[in-house]
């Protein structure tokens, strides 16, 4: 789960990594009201921030400053309704300024690729890092990390010294590295980005603006994390899907793919991919019911998918394990009752494994004009894809 801005700054100070004072606002309203209590509070510059969960906000017209909460508010006018990389500014931060004298860069990421934790450090911060890693990738200091040991004090300075920080400069950041490891392990995060790390003309350190994600698996072990999540922004079926436990990751294509079993559900995929290239079809999503899928769980993912306006046709492939496929065919059956006239896509059936026959029998059987049964995936990928393509 990706944070806003005004989120990761909260956790920064509940950490004590060094934040300058916000307020949060909806409106220009508050944003003035917002304005005029920092300036109470001693800020002598405002920064109106765009809140949305892409990057590129200064360049699309999402941050300003403001020094009086006339100004604010009219700045916070001007911000909210933009739409920044196709989202709508909604809410804004309110922050006090700093007067810098230096830009650093700092991140602390999981790098999938070679299975590892991952310190990214410079001192040229401020610039969209993509850009510095391309053109300029001596300018960047990669350190990687042992997650038992992570980043102490000793750690934090060999990243500085790799980043070619001065001593004198590393004994002032150093600290807040340290910190910021702390937010990264203690709220199971796979991201923590400081950009920039500002160095104060009065010699002041302040971490300005920050990117924060957040592992959903870990939730568990966080129940506050609850509160972050922007309920406004969540796609209606991913939701749902989540809901009743379901893994689901929406497409942009036109065959839904429900199955059993993430390596099951990838490879189907592919076979729909390959099945509607010279179509014009693709898979419209990633579904996967688990290996114990109940006919329940089988009942809301097609009712997840069906609903989906962008589905033409739904490729069901499940081999039967702990669950049965009597169990899906009844599921399948059971969904397409509960949904009754909204359902109305093609679905096609690939059963294979424990109980297979009966399963079959039991789709037969019920002679249902959307259903489709296919024995083999390949011919049930294509099949789903020509029938998307008919539509």
């Amino acid at each position: 789960m990706d944070l806003y801005e005004y989120q990761a700054r909260d956790l920064f100070r509940r950490h004590g990594v060094p934040v300058l004072p916000d307020r949060v606002a909806t409106s220009p309203e508050e944003a003035r009201n917002a304005a005029q209590a920092l300036l109470a509070e001693g800020a002598e510059l405002l920064v109106v921030k765009a809140q949305v969960k892409t990057g590129g906000r200064g360049k699309a017209g999402g941050v300003k400053l403001a020094r009086t909460p006339e100004e604010a508010a009219e700045k916070a006018q001007a911000i909210l309704g933009l739409d920044i990389k196709g989202h709508i500014v909604e809410t804004l931060l309110i922050a006090s300024g700093a007067d810098i004298a230096e830009e650093y860069y700092f991140s602390i990421l999981l790098d999938r690729s070679k299975r590892r934790h991952l310190a990214l450090c410079s001192k040229e911060g401020g610039m969209d890092i993509e850009t510095l890693a391309k053109e300029r990738p001596e300018a960047l200091a990669k350190v990687a990390l042992d997650p038992l040991s992570g980043i102490d004090d000793t750690i934090a300075r060999e990243i500085l010294h790799e980043a070619g920080f001065a001593p004198e400069r590393a004994d002032r950041i150093a600290p807040v590295l340290v910190k910021l490891w702390e937010v990264f392990t203690q709220e199971d995060a796979t991201l923590v980005e400081v950009n920039p790390l500002v160095l104060a003309t009065d010699g002041s350190l302040w971490a300005v603006d920050g990117k924060v994600t957040l592992d959903d698996n870990a939730r568990f072990r966080h129940p506050d994390h609850e509160a972050l999540v922007d309920v406004k922004t969540q796609d209606p079926r991913e939701a749902a899907a989540k809901a009743a436990g379901l893994n689901y990751v929406r497409l942009e294509g036109e065959v839904g793919i429900i199955g059993n079993g993430a390596g099951l559900v990838m490879s189907t995929l592919d076979v729909v991919a390959i099945a509607g290239e010279d179509l014009g079809v693709r898979p419209a999503n990633f579904l996967d019911i688990g290996g114990g899928a109940s006919a329940q769980v089988m009942a809301k993912g097609l009712e997840v998918i069906l609903g989906d306006e962008q589905v033409r046709s739904v490729f069901v492939n499940v081999f039967g394990g702990i669950t049965a496929c009597d169990a899906v065919a009844n599921g399948i059956l059971e969904a397409l009752e509960v949904l009754g006239d909204q359902a109305a896509k093609p679905i096609v059936v690939r059963l294979d494994g424990n109980k297979v026959e009966e399963g079959r029998a039991i789709i037969s059987a019920a002679n249902h004009p959307l259903i489709h049964m296919v024995e083999t995936m390949d011919e049930a990928a294509r099949t789903a894809a020509e029938l998307a393509a008919a539509k």
